[in-house]
């Protein structure tokens, strides 16, 4: 309990999960669990309404996925659940920003990763002072 008063980044904390029930409707949630809200009234600094994010777990940015990005920048009008982002046959299902955490990509030769650094191949010069 206390950790939702106090802590942002594992979810809502209380005040904004207060804010949410008083002023905003649930519009939908996507594959990852996040939900995404919309106010009620147009209170916003520019008059339109304005829209939140809960995360499901950890609050990470690359966790919300392009469609609902675009929903919540005011790029798309209607949300992803009226009317779905067209999704071309080349593009590859959306994945979270995973640097930092222990499923990122480390390179062969890497500090972070197994196995021995390849060997230089002898393409440059190395530099030494006057």
């Amino acid at each position: 309990m206390l950790a939702q008063i106090f802590t942002w980044w594992n979810g809502a904390t209380i005040g904004t999960l207060f804010t949410i029930a008083k002023r905003a409707n649930l519009i939908g949630t996507d594959e990852m669990g996040n939900r995404y809200y919309e106010s009620r009234d147009n209170k916003s600094y520019d008059g339109r309404k304005r829209r939140w994010v809960v995360y499901n777990g950890y609050a990470e940015a690359s966790k919300v996925s392009p469609d609902w990005h675009g929903w919540l920048h005011y790029t798309f009008d209607e949300p992803p659940t009226a009317e779905p982002l067209k999704r071309r046959a080349w593009e590859l299902d959306h994945q979270p920003n995973l640097t930092g955490t222990p499923l990122a990509w480390r390179p062969p030769g890497s500090l972070a990763a197994e196995g021995v650094r390849p060997a230089a191949t002898g393409d440059y010069e190395a530099w030494k002072p006057e």
